[in-house]
């Protein structure tokens, strides 16, 4: 996975993830949604089979939010890893 930024200001922020697809890019939008602190989070994919997702975040302080994001995916991802080693 490659993240290339394609605009980052105060309070909005545009990057590509390379190399993903809507798996990866559901959970982070989730995560984006359910932080206070984002205004706006979404991301579109131009073209099912080749294009790339782009995300556009705004509010208080994107990149921080961003890396919240995905700690808490991470977070989710390890809570689900658990439960399935429990059955």
């Amino acid at each position: 996975m490659q993240l290339k930024v394609i605009e980052n200001t105060k309070s909005r922020l545009v990057f590509e993830l390379i190399g993903e697809d809507h798996t990866l890019s559901n959970a982070l939008k989730q995560a984006l949604i359910e932080d206070k602190s984002v205004k706006n989070a979404g991301y579109y994919i131009d073209h099912p089979e080749i294009g790339v997702p782009r995300f556009v975040i705004e509010g208080d302080s994107p990149v921080k939010s961003v890396q919240k994001a995905c700690d808490t995916v991470k977070k989710w991802n390890s809570e689900l890893a658990k439960k399935i080693k429990l059955k």
